[in-house]
């Protein structure tokens, strides 16, 4: 059984990853399908060097792997549980309220 500190951990490098738009959106296109950087940016529309940046955070975090493929390096998710963990939190969120954003809540103090 995981120690509380460790669950945590998990739960803290998981919402760091969520918390920034492009790693959110790097993430769901790394649940579709494995991709090479240079693809990931052209279909994010940004820079290389931003990719880049944050999918050093995104392997730091644990969250995604770099897989040599000849001369290139894919990236992928590091486990696809991941993949379902996305859906589960995206489709509990639309369940949850779907009539609110964060600017309401930041609005409010609790953001």
């Amino acid at each position: 059984m995981l120690s509380l500190a460790t669950d945590l951990d998990a739960l803290t490098r998981f919402g760091r990853a969520l918390a920034d738009p492009i790693r959110c959106r790097i993430l769901l296109a790394l649940r579709e399908a494995p991709a090479y950087p240079a693809d990931l940016a052209d279909a994010l529309g940004i820079s290389r060097t931003r990719l880049s940046n944050h999918l050093a955070c995104l392997r730091d975090c644990g969250l995604v792997v770099a897989v040599p493929d000849g001369r290139r390096v894919r990236y992928e998710l590091a486990d696809p549980r991941l993949g379902h963990a996305l859906d589960d939190l995206r489709s509990a969120v639309v369940a949850v309220e779907t009539d609110r954003t964060c600017a309401e809540a930041e609005e409010k103090g609790c953001c």
